[in-house]
């Protein structure tokens, strides 16, 4: 797979590696920076589900849980034949750091250069809401609200 075919994204996070994780794994905390609805279950083979904006289900599965440190899981979008559900993988690494975390991400899987670019662009959007509910600030109502591609 061409390497141009892989989304980055590191960012830093004003909290511990385990409140981030916690906002990353716990349906409640995760619609405080992204989402209408989410049903996770953190653990090898569990459901990744999450309408992101509210018009929109992405959908897979987890590969690998480490609490605090790693997670990866499958994605894709309910009703896409681009990307279909599972047919992408997420990485996300966790790094302590002095003053927080660096996260760590990687979308691989991708079919195209423009999905790269859209899902580029919607990692920066959802990290940053991340962040800020991480750092303890409301990022306030999501401008993505009901968007659907």
């Amino acid at each position: 797979m061409p390497e141009t075919l892989v989304v980055r994204r590191e960012t830093h996070i004003s909290a511990p590696p385990a409140a981030v994780f916690a906002l990353l794994t716990d349906p409640e905390k995760i619609l405080r920076w992204m989402g209408t609805e989410a049903d996770v279950e953190p653990e090898p083979g569990g459901l990744y589900l999450v309408n992101v904006t509210g018009a929109r289900f992405a959908r897979g599965s987890f590969r690998e849980v480490v609490p605090v440190h790693r997670l990866v899981y499958s994605f894709g979008w309910d009703d896409s034949e681009i990307v279909p559900p599972a047919s992408s993988l997420v990485e996300i690494d966790l790094i302590e750091q002095p003053d927080g975390t660096l996260l760590r991400l990687t979308h691989s899987g991708l079919p195209n250069a423009e999905q790269c670019a859209g899902h580029a662009e919607g990692w920066a959007h959802y990290l940053d809401r991340l962040a800020e509910v991480a750092a303890g600030r409301d990022p306030g109502p999501d401008p993505w609200h009901g968007r659907t591609g």
